[in-house]
């Protein structure tokens, strides 16, 4: 094989990172050149593929055994600031804890997830952020009850989804259209959209299902048909 066209088939694998050999094959054909894929494919560049999986295989793969947190910031009508803590189940999306706090420590975070998972019902991962709120006490509690810190990369949300998703709906459904006046209502707040959000509220990432699966209700008029019939 000559040079020159050892050279095309680098620079058209360095230019097109998403081609392959075939498509570099094919595109080498129509130009008029007689060569096999196999060739094709022993030129073009070597390119590294990750050592592991990938942080989106990760949470897909373990889905069922990772539950994330995160903190949000809430207004209240006399200008304070509250946070509200949250608790995600990746498996089912389901809310599973939420509180409300004006400082939040990390022996009162450590204490939160205590409470979230009593007993044997800790999963084997907690994905969070890099938020300095979760200190020492926090991280050395999580150890005790068996689970495995996973903090995101820096500056990466992304790597948080269903955290992050879930604040982004709990503020578009419900707290940008309340006022908030201080913690109990805040927690009341929670509670009641906390219920819709689990029980009634779908997702399309469930087949358009409740976290707490709902059953699929008969129209009454279907129903009376089907007695009739």
């Amino acid at each position: 094989m000559c040079r020159e066209l050892r050279d095309l088939i680098l620079r058209m694998s360095k230019e097109n990172p998403l081609w392959g050999a075939p498509r570099v094959h094919g595109e080498l054909l129509k130009l008029g050149y007689e060569i096999v894929e196999s060739t094709v494919s022993k030129y073009m560049v070597r390119r590294q593929r990750p050592p592991s999986q990938t942080w989106r295989t990760f949470l897909r793969n373990h889905a069922n055994a990772i539950a994330a947190i995160d903190l949000c910031t809430v207004p209240t009508l006399s200008f304070e600031r509250l946070f509200a803590f949250v608790v995600v189940g990746h498996g089912r999306r389901q809310l599973l804890w939420f509180a409300v706090t004006r400082h939040p420590t990390a022996q009162w975070l450590a204490q939160q997830i205590v409470e979230a998972f009593p007993w044997n019902t800790a999963p084997t991962y907690l994905v969070r952020d890099n938020d300095g709120a979760y200190g020492q006490a926090f991280l050395t509690r999580i150890r005790t009850i068996g689970i495995r810190d996973r903090p995101i990369s820096p500056r990466s949300p992304w790597q948080n989804p269903y955290a992050e998703r879930l604040i982004g709906t709990l503020r578009r459904d419900c707290l940008d259209h309340v006022l908030i006046f201080g913690e109990r209502h805040l927690m009341r707040t929670l509670s009641l959209y906390s219920d819709y959000y689990n029980q009634t509220r779908t997702h399309l990432g469930l087949a358009k299902d409740t976290p707490l699966r709902r059953a699929h209700l008969m129209p009454a008029a279907l129903s009376s048909a089907r007695q009739q019939n």
